[in-house]
């Protein structure tokens, strides 16, 4: 199966989903690279960024359980460079 490398960025804007939004990524942990969070205090918000490697059914699915998380909203930026999944 072919994967590719994408990031995806979400905004929460609820923190009552944050338990969530951790279980699913935990869900989907071994498509994950790697993660980086930033409060934005100041609008009482939090902004994510996901780095993962997965195919491209498993990138959407995992954007789009996030997405239907209440007070959370995700977008999936796709790198062009597809791999075999037996590459690393």
């Amino acid at each position: 199966m072919e994967k590719r490398v994408a990031v995806i960025g979400i905004i929460v804007e609820n923190m009552d989903s944050v338990d969530e939004l951790n279980a699913v990524l935990h869900e989907y942990g071994r498509h994950i690279i790697g993660r980086m969070g930033i409060p934005y205090r100041e609008k009482d918000i939090h902004i994510i960024s996901i780095a993962v490697d997965a195919p491209q059914d498993i990138i959407s699915a995992l954007s789009g359980k996030i997405g239907n998380i209440n007070g959370v909203s995700a977008k999936a930026a796709y790198s062009k460079i597809i791999t075999d999944s037996l590459d690393n």
